[in-house]
């Protein structure tokens, strides 16, 4: 799911366990408005103006068919487990999956 949020158009998304038959994407953006949090285009672009590496797992778009170009010009690499862990190793990152 968080390879979503590399392609280019991440507006579409929804959540993936609380889509409620298409409903879950409207009323997550109606109580992000109500409680003044960023959109997620906006966090993305935080992030990118922060320096934050964008890597994309290369596993996940040959199953979901995402080519390179269909990813933001932002995303630093394309990599494999191996690499990542080894790159998240080396910074100053929590992950939450």
């Amino acid at each position: 799911r968080m390879l979503s949020l590399f392609l280019k158009d991440i507006n579409g998304i929804g959540p993936s366990k609380l889509n409620m038959g298409g409903m879950g994407r409207w009323m997550f953006k109606k109580m992000m408005k109500q409680h003044e949090v960023a959109t997620l285009l906006e966090l993305r672009q935080m992030a990118i103006d922060l320096g934050v590496k964008l890597l994309a797992c290369q596993m996940s778009m040959d199953v979901m068919g995402i080519r390179r170009e269909d990813l933001i010009d932002e995303v630093t690499d394309v990599v494999g487990a191996a690499t990542y862990v080894a790159e998240a190793n080396q910074s100053h990152i929590t992950l939450f999956v």
